[in-house]
């Protein structure tokens, strides 16, 4: 029986259709598929939040959202915020306010933090907490995203808490933040705050093999035999490696 079939839905306005296993993941849809790669891989088990998407206006997190659920659905990802080379709020407050470090995990922060300003445009601390609950990050500390998130919403982050950001009266305007004392943001943190960049995992090449390692079912064991043939026979397969 064939599992394989086509479905169909919206990602960032553009209609797409992909073939699609039973157990393919929303995840390898978009960066397997569609190579939308600002989408990152961080666990495959959706503990990290690093995959998090925005479907039908609920954030999921893609590794664990089998991918024939969006079918006839509407997709966000981190590709889809800035319109026509302006970024979203949620974006300008990331790299203003300093949210942006190694930039692993900022494509799921800002669509985390997008489905809450859409269900509450004024979320508390508590909020911003409950909805980035499953969103790890390893540099920031997490005080400067709830600082950008609270900023995007139009509201300033309590004294004694978050730093408000600094201002300079009088150099808004010039190259950016000509001023002795004045925090610049990373050189980066454009291309990470709308998913351009590239880490190694998001480079492409045509024709590219992958391996996949096939691990024992028993910790403890000798190894008699090790037969082959099936997964020689699997369509697809170039190789089979062994000891």
């Amino acid at each position: 029986m064939n599992d394989r079939q086509i479905i169909g839905f919206h990602v960032n306005g553009d209609f797409r259709e992909v073939e699609v296993g039973r157990k393919t993941t929303l995840l390898q849809v978009l960066r397997d598929e569609l190579h939308l790669t600002g989408t990152k891989n961080g666990c495959g088990q959706g503990q990290c939040g690093a995959c998090t998407v925005i479907v039908d206006g609920k954030a999921v997190r893609s590794c664990v959202y089998l991918a024939h659920r969006a079918n006839g659905k509407r997709v966000e990802t981190i590709e889809g915020l800035a319109r026509a080379g302006k970024l979203h709020p949620l974006q300008e407050a990331f790299i203003e306010h300093g949210a942006i470090q190694c930039g692993f995990c900022t494509p799921g922060m800002i669509m985390a933090a997008k489905a809450l300003l859409a269900a509450k445009p004024k979320p508390t601390r508590e909020d911003i907490y409950q909805a980035l609950d499953r969103n790890l990050c390893r540099c920031t500390g997490y005080a400067k995203i709830i600082e950008a998130i609270l900023a995007a919403s139009g509201q300033r982050p309590e004294v004694g808490k978050v730093r408000p950001p600094t201002a300079v009266p009088g150099v808004a305007d010039l190259v950016p933040r000509l001023a002795v004392g004045h925090p610049l943001p990373r050189p980066d943190a454009r291309a990470k705050a709308t998913g351009e960049a590239v880490f190694a995992a998001d480079l492409y090449f045509e024709g590219t093999l992958h391996g996949k390692v096939l691990r024992s079912h028993y910790p403890h064991a000798r190894v008699l035999q090790v037969d082959t043939s099936k997964a020689k026979a699997l369509p697809g397969v170039v190789a089979v490696l062994t000891a």
